[in-house]
C-alpha cells in the first residue's frame, strides 16, 4: 500500500519581482539566461531557472548585427512573443532596445507598455544610470517593473569606444555605485551589473536593497545572467571573457550538418525506416488507373 510523503516538494510557483527581492533577503542565488525563440525558452523554464531575459543581444547572436543598435522594437516584441509562449514560471523581461527610452519620456512609457500589453512580458530592462531616472519613475508609475543596466551598457558602445569593462577607477566606481542607488530610489526591483570589478559588484550587491544580476562582475552579486548562444557554444564569432562555455553546439551543429549532407549525397538517407508504404492492392488500382 502506498503512502504519501510525509513533506511533499512545494509546488513550482511564478517567479515575480517580490521573488527576487525575497531571493536576496534569503541570499539565494538568482538565475537568469537570455532567450530569443519557443523552444529555447521552454527549455530554460523547465530547467527551473528564475528568469528569462529576451535581451536585445538577439541583435548579435540571432539576426547577425555588429552590436545592439539596429534591433527594433518590431524585433524585440516578435521574440518577446515565442518566448512567452513557452514559458509558465520564469520571471520575463523585455529588454527595451536602442532609442526605444532614451528621447522622450511619454514614448518610453508607452513603449515599456507594449511590451507587457502586446508580448506577455512580466517586466522591462533598459540601459544606463541618472540620465535615465526620469523615464524609470514614469514607466513604474504606470504599474510596469523595471530592471536597471550599469557598467558596459551595450548600446553605449560607440560612447565608450567598445565594448570595455566600467568603473576601474576611483571616480568611475563612485559614479556607477551612485548611479545604482539613484536607480534603487527610482523604483527599480533590480540592477544589471555588467563588466564591472568583482570588488565593485559586492559592494554595490552589499549597498543595495534590491538585487543585483551580474554578468563578468562577479559572484559577489545577488544572481547571475549569461547570454543563452554563449553558454551553450552556439556563437561562434567571439566568446567573451565572462562566458563559461558549458556545451559546444556549434560545433556539433556542424558535425550534424556534414553527416546529413554525406548521407543525402550517398543515398543513405532516407532509408526505408524513414518512408511510407502504400498497399500492394492499392498500387495496382493506381497503375491500372494509369494504364501501366
Amino acid at each position: 500500500m502506498s503512502t504519501l510523503p510525509v513533506n511533499p516538494p512545494p509546488s513550482r510557483q511564478k517567479i515575480t519581482t517580490r521573488s527576487f527581492r525575497l531571493k536576496k533577503q534569503r541570499a539565494e542565488p538568482i538565475t537568469v539566461l537570455t532567450a530569443y525563440d519557443y523552444p529555447t525558452a521552454l527549455a530554460i523554464d523547465q530547467a527551473g531557472i528564475d528568469s528569462v531575459l529576451v535581451g536585445d543581444s538577439l541583435g548579435m547572436v540571432v539576426l547577425g548585427y555588429e552590436n545592439t543598435l539596429p534591433v527594433t522594437m518590431e524585433d524585440m516584441l516578435h521574440h518577446c512573443r515565442a518566448v512567452a509562449r513557452g514559458v509558465q514560471y520564469a520571471l520575463l523581461i523585455g529588454d527595451m532596445p536602442f532609442m526605444s527610452y532614451q528621447a522622450d519620456v511619454p514614448d518610453a512609457v508607452r513603449n515599456a507598455g507594449r511590451f507587457l500589453q502586446e508580448a506577455g512580458m512580466d517586466a522591462v530592462k533598459l540601459e544606463g544610470g541618472r540620465e535615465r531616472v526620469e523615464a524609470i519613475r514614469a514607466i513604474v508609475g504606470a504599474g510596469i517593473p523595471v530592471m536597471g543596466h550599469l557598467g558596459l551598457t551595450p548600446q553605449s558602445v560607440n560612447q565608450f569606444g567598445g565594448f570595455r569593462a566600467q568603473g576601474r577607477t576611483a571616480v568611475g566606481a563612485k559614479q556607477l555605485l551612485d548611479d545604482a542607488l539613484v536607480l534603487e530610489e527610482a523604483g527599480c526591483f533590480g540592477i544589471v551589473l555588467e563588466s564591472v570589478p568583482v570588488r565593485l559588484a559586492e559592494l554595490v550587491s552589499q549597498r543595495l536593497e534590491i538585487p543585483t544580476i551580474g554578468i563578468g562582475a562577479g559572484a559577489g552579486c545577488d544572481g547571475q545572467v549569461l547570454v543563452t548562444h554563449d553558454l551553450l557554444g552556439l556563437f561562434d564569432r567571439f566568446t567573451p571573457r565572462f562566458v563559461k562555455r558549458y556545451a559546444s553546439l556549434h560545433e556539433e551543429m556542424n558535425k550534424a550538418f556534414a553527416a546529413y549532407k554525406a548521407d543525402v549525397e550517398d543515398k543513405a538517407f532516407p532509408a526505408a525506416e524513414h518512408t511510407f508504404t502504400m498497399d500492394d492492392d492499392q498500387w495496382e488500382v493506381l497503375l491500372r488507373e494509369l494504364g501501366d
